[in-house]
């Protein structure tokens, strides 16, 4: 009887102490690092919100730290590549006739996805030694260059999705250039065109859904392979912090982080999680156009950024 009440105990102490830990890490508070393009910084920030390392400008528009530790960032007329002291490894630069770049995505192969504004959007995948592997014209449906286009991502089977602003819609194109599938951003339920729903990130989701973060509609939506709202994060979830939702990045937990570009003081960048709570924030010095979440309490985040 003696034994087995001093294993009951031992058991029940034993479970206390896991359920202990298990509840202390749940009050953990989260810290993330990351990568910010913006204004007036462009580099990165620390769990601590100190910078760790800044690019030599700042008024970037998209970017990258890579698998290799180096940093890919776009600015409106290049795209550089910088190891950790800051000596450039590879250059792109902007073609006439076009007026602005709007993104860069280096991927898996090595070719690097750039998408060029002006009277000639387009899209195209460079080689490492600068040759464009893939090019074909895009229809933003506009001729206001800055306004064109913005995170083109290339998709796991080939395809590419594009935002166009002020088209109001995310374009699915092939490598050939054709539109094979639109969704569209200014759905009557989401407030019509007047609502200013342009979309500037779009990330297809492992499930399929599109993960569209629209700047001056002040909102983040989910669309499924019908085009139809999901899931949406606005103003009213979230206590009014969300003013230009251009940067979005879908962590690995399901949480969704989103800048909040137009900020100049306060909340700048915030983590929601699926009930729409807001989990974390930063409300550093820093506006935050675009990022990348690097790491989260110390450990790196696993596999590629969905963002």
């Amino acid at each position: 009887m003696r034994r087995r009440l001093s294993t009951l105990i031992s058991h029940c102490l034993v479970a206390a102490f896991v359920l202990g830990a298990v509840h202390a890490q749940e009050e953990r508070p989260i810290r993330h690092a990351f990568f910010v393009a913006g204004p007036s910084f462009t580099g990165i920030i620390d769990e601590h919100g100190e910078t760790q390392w800044a690019a030599p400008r700042a008024q970037a528009r998209d970017g990258w730290v890579l698998p290799n530790g180096h940093v890919l960032i776009v600015w409106h007329d290049q795209v550089l590549e910088f190891d950790l002291n800051k000596t450039v490894c590879w250059t792109y630069r902007l073609q006439a006739p076009n007026k602005e770049l709007g993104t860069a995505q280096r991927l898996p192969d090595g070719n690097t996805l750039v998408t060029e504004l002006g009277p000639k959007p387009r899209l195209l995948e460079v080689t490492p030694e600068g040759e464009a592997a893939v090019e074909f014209a895009l229809e933003p449906e506009t001729g206001n260059a800055h306004m064109q286009t913005r995170m083109a991502r290339k998709l796991p089977h080939g395809d590419y999705l594009v935002p166009h602003l002020l088209a109001h819609c995310v374009k699915q194109y092939t490598a050939a250039g054709k539109v094979v599938a639109t969704i569209r951003t200014d759905l009557e339920e989401l407030g019509g065109r007047d609502a200013e729903n342009w979309p500037f990130t779009a990330i297809r989701l492992a499930d399929g859904v599109t993960l569209v973060g629209c700047t001056h509609g002040n909102k983040v939506c989910e669309f499924d392979g019908e085009g139809r709202v999901v899931w949406k994060v606005t103003n009213d979830d979230v206590g009014g912090i969300l003013d230009d939702a251009c940067g979005v990045q879908r962590l690995p937990n399901g949480n969704t982080v989103i800048a909040s570009y137009h900020t100049s003081e306060g909340v700048k960048l915030f983590e929601v999680d699926r009930d729409k709570t807001v989990v974390w924030s930063y409300a550093g010095p820093h506006r935050v156009h675009h990022f990348q979440i690097l790491t989260t309490n110390g450990e790196p985040l696993p596999g590629p950024a969905l963002r």
